[in-house]
């Protein structure tokens, strides 16, 4: 199980970056320290809110933990389409008593400010999501003594961070939830779903590049951790999984929602960010998923306040709700307990295989 990434923790479950506030310092330290890698996600934070859950991480363990970029995006978005949502989504922000936001907000994230500050005070790993940072970035990381790793949804996205010098890929199956990790979001993708399961992507990218494997996609038990490790993962990520566990800072609402008989499905929607991101089913999806334009950030800056509105409302309607497709396997737990529960899932999955000859039976 030795790899570039896998001599840093005991077990092979990594905490999914969870960006939106329930990947915070105590999740992380609290996974790190059970023994696996916890992650910080430092997108939509400003560059101080990321040094300081750093610093509050750091205070928490001496484990080895991650944070996650976003990627600045191309500027693509159609700013009519952009307008023609805005409109759409003018009696949402009148019934929730709210104001849409600013769709020109930025769309870096603050890129720049992040990568001067984690080279400047090195943890000890890195990912990106949403592309692919230059070969330059990535040697200097590793000079900093800083593992890398890069999400990927493809086994071209895989080969360009091979190319680019990442020590490692999160091979991301349509299973996943969230946003989608893609490189370059396609506008004419229609948001359901044309994309790889996670079994049938962790073969092809194992067979396009020699990098270490962690592979995410709606994994909740340790026998679906044995699974990907068998198709050639080195480490599993899991997100939603660790979403209801009591050191999540995610809502309350959310929480609930992933086990409430009400959320029987997810699809993948631009409703809420312009970019397809697997959520539960609620109102705002069905009502406004199939008009929202392909437009990342600016989607998501426009729905902000009404997200946050709906919450402060208890209304779990208009909230975006992350989640991966084995949601109903969620289980609430102490964070602590549910990395040793996988972890003995994981071997009982392994010492169970029937084997006869070295061929499963």
């Amino acid at each position: 199980m030795s790899s570039a990434l896998t001599d840093l923790f005991r077990y092979p479950i990594v905490q999914a970056p969870m960006a939106g506030g329930a990947s915070c310092p105590q999740l992380a330290a609290t996974v790190s320290e059970a023994g696996g890698l916890g992650f910080l996600a430092a997108g939509y934070k400003t560059p101080e809110a990321m040094y300081e859950e750093i610093k509050q991480l750091r205070a928490q363990t001496d484990r080895p933990f991650g944070v996650n970029l976003f990627m600045p995006q191309p500027a693509t978005a159609d700013p009519a389409a952009v307008e023609v949502y805005r409109e759409q989504l003018a009696g949402e922000a009148s019934w929730y008593e709210t104001e849409l936001g600013d769709p020109d907000s930025g769309n870096d994230d603050a890129y720049e400010v992040k990568l001067a500050i984690l080279l400047e005070d090195p943890v000890p790993v890195v990912s990106f999501t949403f592309g692919c940072p230059s070969r330059p970035v990535l040697e200097a990381f590793a000079r900093a003594g800083t593992r890398t790793v890069v999400t990927v949804t493809s086994p071209v996205e895989a080969q360009a961070a091979y190319r680019a010098g990442a020590d490692a890929v999160c091979v991301q199956g349509v299973e996943a939830g969230g946003h989608q990790g893609t490189h370059r979001d396609d506008p004419q993708a229609d948001g359901t779903g044309a994309g790889f399961g996670l079994l049938a992507l962790v073969a092809l990218v194992r067979e396009a590049v020699p990098l270490p494997i962690v592979a995410a996609g709606g994994l909740m038990r340790g026998s679906q951790i044995a699974a990907v490790l068998a198709a050639g993962a080195s480490a599993a990520q899991l997100g939603t999984a660790f979403l209801v566990c009591p050191e999540s800072a995610a809502s309350p609402l959310h929480k609930r929602a992933l086990t409430d008989p009400l959320f029987t499905r997810t699809e993948l929607t631009r409703a809420f960010s312009g970019r397809p991101a697997r959520g539960l089913v609620n109102r705002f999806v069905r009502e406004h998923g199939r008009y929202a334009p392909a437009a990342y950030p600016q989607v998501h800056h426009l729905t902000s306040g009404l997200r946050k509105a709906a919450a402060r409302a208890g209304d779990p309607q208009a909230m975006a709700l992350w989640a991966g497709q084995g949601h109903r396997l969620a289980r609430e737990l102490p964070a602590g307990r549910l990395v040793e529960l996988l972890a003995a899932e994981l071997d009982q999955a392994l010492g169970g295989l029937p084997l006869r000859g070295g061929v499963v039976s």
